[in-house]
């Protein structure tokens, strides 16, 4: 009944008084008819709008694989995954084969999580070893879904409307297209982390009709314990949406509303078993394997034989703001000179500290190798810079790091020079910097609008907002602000962005608050 009274809403050209009519009908409808039974999936949407969902899909395609062709991206990250992978499955191993001669006994370690090693093992048993195109064009195809699992997120929290506009928003986005023709672990990890939050979405509007949603918490847990496989920081989806579900639950129970506490309480604890079960067997072999308790991953994903700069990268994270920093200063440790000329001014707070600091870069250049020694003078001026400005260290330069992590261009794999605003680069770079760059902003600033001016039409708003927020202060904590740590926030971004497109844009379809 409920789809039939929706249609002749649509498509009545009947005056105010049988429009009013209408929506009493539908509202009584919807009392007699739950609203899992009248709403339509997402899948229901696509097939009402073949055309539109066709064709979006098929440029989503176009623009991934015209990333696959012209940009494909092998870092030093893609081949220690390679490598993993490659001797986890001939070997029965996890660890690495070092180079040299053949014959070298493989080193068991524990500086990478295995989800994407596993995921790369399994595309090489079917491929075979070493084919990168592969996975790459295993990854595009992930990627696309992504577009359905942000499309679904945006129908239960705005509207139908809302649904079409994120799923396109994320069909042509280049920063998600051209991280699928990398192989690195973004494009998976926004997947899983798409799929969470729609998980969790589903299971807050079940609970707040006053039903169990248990099935959908432990499905939300299984897609957050792949988040954390393939990246420690997946741990933060978790993080949200046990912190969202708690304070819900405390306005549950203010106004004395279903679902009970008891039934909030299973449902964290059923979240967090299905969320950390899949950690046990790791942190077991570790301890059997390598004889030490490490649940996910070392913090400068290290093995347990190698010197961890820790006084460079406090000395680092006194100073660090932007990307271009990481690329010319930080990654070069070690192995590559540090150039002394690339340092900003704010690194440099006094002439005795200016020479002490060459000092220690000199020493580091006379091998290109950080050792113990070198690394404490490092440490000694990072101790020295905190103590004289401790705000500005535990406050101001996080905030920066965030602000750059945010709202740079997003070339840093594509050709563009790091250093897009001096425009010493090629003409066409300088204008794909700039362009790409301004993209950006206008997701971000239509997402921040949205919360602004429309939260009130997003259900479970918070849910984003914690999410972002999260991610964003955890991004603060790090020396090495790189721009592709927030990809994994653009589903909420997307979705936040679909409430105000979807509100400027003409279209068929009304939008209407969804509740399933």
């Amino acid at each position: 009944m409920a789809q039939g009274v929706k249609r002749r809403l649509r498509h009545s050209s009947a005056g105010l008084g049988e429009k009013r009519i209408a929506n009493d009908v539908f509202r009584e409808s919807t009392r007699k008819c739950p609203a899992s039974r009248y709403i339509p999936n997402v899948l229901s949407l696509i097939r009402e709008h073949r055309r539109f969902f066709l064709a979006a899909t098929l440029a989503a395609l176009a623009l991934r694989f015209f990333f696959f062709v012209h940009f494909p991206q092998i870092t030093d990250d893609s081949r220690i995954y390679a490598n993993l992978a490659t001797t986890w499955l001939q070997h029965g191993i996890y660890g690495q084969t070092p180079g040299g001669p053949p014959g070298q006994p493989i080193m068991p370690t524990d500086a990478r999580l295995p989800g994407y090693p596993a995921f790369l093992a399994a595309v090489s048993w079917v491929f075979g070893a070493g084919n990168y195109k592969a996975v790459l064009l295993a990854q595009v195809f992930f990627d696309v879904a992504t577009c359905l699992v942000v499309a679904d997120l945006a129908r239960r929290m705005v509207s139908e409307r809302a649904a079409q506009i994120a799923f396109l928003l994320v069909a042509l986005c280049p920063f998600l297209a051209n991280y699928a023709a990398a192989e690195l672990t973004e494009t998976l990890e926004i997947f899983v982390t798409a799929l969470a939050l729609d998980g969790a979405a589903a299971a807050l509007s079940r609970m707040n009709e006053g039903k169990s949603a248990l099935s959908l918490w432990a499905a939300t847990g299984m897609a957050i314990a792949v988040c954390i496989l393939l990246r420690p920081d997946g741990g933060l989806v978790l993080a949200a949406v046990g912190i969202y579900l708690t304070f819900k639950a405390i306005g549950w129970s203010a106004r004395r509303s279903t679902p009970r506490p008891k039934l909030v309480l299973i449902s964290l604890i059923v979240l967090a078993i299905f969320s950390l079960a899949p950690l046990v067997p790791w942190t077991i072999r570790n301890f059997r394997t390598l004889h030490h308790f490490q649940p996910l991953a070392p913090r400068y994903a290290s093995d347990a034989n190698e010197l961890v700069a820790r006084g460079f990268n406090r000395w680092a994270k006194t100073w660090i703001v932007d990307y271009v920093s990481v690329e010319e200063i930080y990654w070069n440790v070690s192995g590559d000179p540090i150039d002394a000329s690339k340092l900003p001014s704010r690194a440099l707070d006094n002439p005795a500290q200016r020479d002490a600091t060459l000092s220690a870069i000199a020493a580091y250049n006379e091998s290109n190798d950080m050792t113990p020694e070198v690394d404490a003078q490092f440490a000694n001026l990072a101790a020295e810079r905190i103590r004289a400005h401790p705000l500005r260290y535990y406050v101001v330069l996080p905030v920066l790091r965030i602000g750059d992590m945010w709202f740079r261009p997003r070339t840093e794999i594509l050709p563009p020079d790091p250093r897009w605003w001096e425009f010493n680069d090629d003409a066409k770079h300088s204008v794909v910097a700039v362009g790409l760059g301004l993209l950006n902003l206008a997701y971000v600033a239509m997402a921040l609008l949205a919360i602004i001016r429309r939260r009130s039409g997003i259900r479970w708003a918070g849910l984003l907002v914690a999410f972002i927020l999260l991610r964003s202060a955890f991004l603060g904590t790090l020396e090495n602000p790189e721009p592709r740590y927030t990809l994994e926030c653009y589903p909420a971004i997307i979705v936040l962005a679909s409430v105000l497109a979807s509100s400027l844009l003409p279209g068929r379809i009304r939008a209407k608050k969804l509740e399933t």
